[in-house]
């Protein structure tokens, strides 16, 4: 099939993005102006698989009544992320409007507090890169911010003009957080960089949602069978998607509209949905799922004391979830839905990573809003507990934290919980009568079912 032009760079290549906004791309009805070129996060070996086929990949989409095979191109170009000097190349260039990220929400340096952080792991020696860089030195940025901040430098000295920086990850706020840490990291360049960033960057902010389990080789089988063809690096997902993005796209974007997205001036009531509701259970099921002896969401959401704990935390969440539009009751009939779709291997153990950051925006709000209207809170407070359960039940865990969470579970008592709290929000951690709540809760959902464990 022919390439369109790359107009789009994305940072973090891996399934969501080719199952989501190569879809959306791919759909669009000016979809042949608009190609992507997509750059791996840590390791190259998806874009050498993706390259070896002209970036060509099968999209399965897997309902409970059978499967349904798509090929996908608008991604136009793989790229190794180490390959900087290609990203400040495409990002310097005119033709270039939209650079999207899903770095995942570890990637943004975020403190405790939601401020930039500094400190944070490969923020400050990209800081040390980019003063570098700019005086001319060596200077090679680590993270995927400090790759975009080096590339963007590049492109106002090209005089290329205003771009869209376009953060697809699950954050709340996700693209004023996505300009905080361009910002921050720009003040690292110095020379009037986060001046220029923050006057011609456009940070739009998206809700994003579509469940796009692991690849097994299961599926790669099928897609040869059932296809004909051998393709490396098929991507499987539900049928259900959903693209709710709010901002500006100063050098023009692809109708994603026509192809479903929806377009709105204030997305908070539609990522509060989202983080609360989807994100929220699954950090439910992930946690409390594991310890009762399950591997997916499916098999979690069957087992009564999971589908009881997400049901309450849902209704905690729907006191503040008011606004017009919404539909509450449908959002909740349909996740029961794709959630019980077990022809959709979504695992456990990969929705329980980065937990620290992750409970800050799923489980915080809805505790503080509960308690602050007058209720215990006691169903956000259980996915608290389900986790302080399960970090002591397993070493075998990715945080950003994961050297203080072990720290911390060297102690006992309200202390371990107070300090593993601390580690998601100081606020709650300072708070004895949450943390008194949340230690109570503790154990509470973690008796084992006849399943043997997998911890």
């Amino acid at each position: 099939m022919p390439q369109p032009p790359v107009r789009i760079v994305h940072l973090g290549l891996g399934a969501f993005h080719r199952s989501h906004q190569a879809w959306y791309t791919q759909h669009a009805p000016d979809a042949a102006e608009w190609g992507i070129a997509a750059f791996t996060g840590r390791r190259p070996a998806a874009a050498e698989a993706l390259s070896a086929q002209d970036c060509l990949y099968t999209l399965v989409e897997r309902s409970a009544d059978g499967d349904s095979f798509e090929v996908i191109g608008s991604i136009v170009e793989a790229v190794d992320g180490a390959n900087i000097a290609r990203l400040c190349e495409l990002v310097a260039a005119e033709e270039t409007a939209v650079v999207t990220l899903t770095i995942t929400e570890a990637a943004y340096g975020l403190a405790a507090d939601g401020t930039f952080d500094g400190d944070a792991p490969g923020v400050a020696d990209d800081l040390r890169a980019l003063s570098a860089a700019a005086s001319g030195e060596a200077g090679v940025p680590g993270t995927p911010l400090g790759r975009l901040v080096l590339a963007l430098a590049r492109r106002r000295d090209s005089g290329a003009g205003p771009i869209a920086v376009v953060s697809c990850d699950n954050l709340s706020a996700n693209g004023e957080v996505a300009r905080r840490a361009v910002l921050g990291l720009a003040s690292g360049w110095g020379s009037g960089l986060a001046e220029w960033v923050g006057a011609n960057v456009s940070f739009v902010s998206t809700s994003v949602d579509r469940i796009t389990p692991r690849t097994t080789e299961a599926d790669i089988a099928e897609v040869a069978e059932q296809c004909g063809y051998t393709d490396s690096s098929p991507v499987v997902a539900e049928p259900f998607r959903n693209w709710v993005l709010s901002g500006d796209f100063p050098a023009g974007r692809p109708r994603w509209e026509d192809a479903g997205a929806v377009v709105v001036a204030d997305i908070e009531p539609y990522e509060n949905r989202k983080l609360w509701l989807l994100n929220g259970s699954h950090s439910i099921l992930a946690y409390a799922g594991q310890l009762r002896g399950h591997a997916t969401v499916a098999d979690a959401l069957a087992d009564p004391a999971c589908r009881k704990a997400v049901e309450d935390f849902w209704d905690e969440a729907a006191h503040h979830l008011q606004a017009a539009g919404l539909d509450i009751p449908a959002y909740r009939k349909a996740l029961l839905e794709r959630f019980g779709n077990a022809r959709i291997a979504h695992r456990l153990a990969q929705i329980a990573a980065d937990a620290t950051t992750k409970l800050r925006m799923r489980a915080v709000p809805v505790l503080t809003a509960e308690r602050a209207s007058g209720r215990t809170g006691s169903g956000a407070a259980l996915m608290l507990a389900a986790w302080i359960d399960y970090v002591a039940a397993t070493q075998d865990f990715q945080d950003p934290l994961a050297e203080d969470i072990h720290a911390a579970n060297a102690l006992e008592g309200n202390g371990r919980v107070q300090a593993l709290l601390r580690l998601v929000s100081a606020e709650i951690a300072d708070d004895s009568d949450i943390v008194s709540l949340v230690h109570g809760l503790c154990g509470s959902i973690a008796a084992k079912t006849a399943t043997p464990s997998p911890l």
